[in-house]
């Protein structure tokens, strides 16, 4: 992809193709999905330590003495549970119950709340924020999406390889928690403990225009110790091990969290939400459909939009949202849409691959997790 592309690009785009890497469309964006290889880039996260750059993500700022009220409204999960510079996932719901994006929430102070939105749904996010945002007077948004980068270090060696570089202590840090105003081999940074690969990792939040400076500093430090940088091909194939859901494959607006298994993100206890009553009736009704995940019995490869039947290929009951041959546990796997009734794990379906119809057998999530 020629340089000159009319895509949005990163902070880092003249890094990536400096280190080599090729370059696609995603959501709008030129970002690297491989440099070496995505194998050899997703077993290196695995086994050591990978550096993804996701600063294609969008941030939105909430502030104000109603920040919270009007937080708590847009999401299912509650954020009045978050002490100052804890992390929340949570969908965000329509008034149907569908789901707008899955993000996180940063308490970052007593009323203020940054919410990192997925990249596709960066400008659609927005909007969705402002139009809800006029209902709460002394409310501030601002959408800081171009003044931020972000870092994702993941992997077993992720610890040690940050805490060469910044005095602030990161092993102490939590899951789901964060740190401010520190610094990384002199960057301005916020750090917090999360991640989307199923490995321990961190995500540095700096100033745009310092993220080069933070990213050659990391790749040396952690070079030693096999530190890659990761493209999108790896980050795809690590979620999907880890069976965290991707937006526009398992997650969308005909999609209910519930369904899509994150009703534990769902907090009906906590007052009024968008989408509460739709949600509150499909509590009681039951989903319409269920998330699975499957692995192949015959030979093949299951991947997005391949059809879904029965045991006996009969009966079209979905379509496989993610599939990919695991590099971690050596075989194809697969998740996908199917009715309630053939959710039970040990269920056998059918996979329509092209134009062959493959047995499948559906299986415990995740797939992968760490020990």
């Amino acid at each position: 992809m020629s340089a000159d592309t009319t895509l949005k690009k990163t902070p880092l785009f003249a890094e990536h193709e400096r280190l080599g890497a090729r370059i696609i469309e995603f959501g709008g964006w030129a970002m690297p999905v491989q440099y070496t290889g995505i194998i050899e880039e997703h077993q290196a996260v695995r086994e050591r330590a990978g550096l993804f750059d996701v600063s294609h993500m969008g941030e939105i700022l909430i502030s104000g003495p109603r920040a919270l009220e009007l937080v708590n409204y847009l999401i299912t999960n509650d954020a009045a549970r978050l002490a100052v510079n804890q992390v929340l996932y949570t969908p965000m719901c329509n008034e149907q119950g569908g789901i707008i994006d899955d993000l996180l929430v940063y308490r970052l102070d007593t009323e203020t709340y940054l919410l990192v939105v997925n990249a596709a749904n960066t400008d659609k996010d927005w909007r969705w924020v402002e139009e809800q945002a006029a209902r709460f007077s002394g409310v501030e948004i601002k959408n800081t999406s171009t003044e931020m980068a972000q870092l994702a270090l993941q992997g077993p060696l992720a610890q040690d390889i940050l805490g060469e570089l910044t005095a602030s202590e990161v092993s102490q840090l939590k899951f789901f928690w964060a740190v401010r105003d520190v610094e990384v081999a002199g960057v301005p940074c916020l750090i917090s403990r999360t991640g989307y690969t199923g490995e321990d990792g961190f995500e540095l939040y700096c100033p745009a225009e310092r993220a080069v400076e933070l990213w050659r500093a990391l790749l040396a430090a952690g070079e030693p110790r096999g530190l890659v940088p990761v493209g999108l091909g790896a980050r795809d194939t690590l979620r999907f091990e880890a069976c965290l859901p991707l937006y526009g494959n398992e997650l969308d607006e005909t999609t209910d969290p519930l369904a899509a298994r994150l009703g534990y993100f769902v907090r009906f206890d906590k007052g009024d939400f968008i989408g509460r009553q739709a949600l509150l009736k499909v509590k009681e009704e039951g989903p319409t459909k269920c998330l699975v995940g499957f692995e192949l019995i015959d030979r093949g490869i299951p991947r997005h939009g391949y059809a879904i039947y029965d045991a006996q290929g009969e009966q079209r009951l979905g379509v496989v949202t993610s599939g990919a041959p695991s590099p971690t546990l050596g075989k194809p796997l697969g998740l996908g849409y199917v009715p309630p009734a053939y959710a039970k794990v040990g269920t056998e379906l059918t996979i329509q691959i092209r134009n062959r119809k493959l047995r499948a057998r559906t299986v415990r999530l995740p797939f992968y997790k760490r020990k």
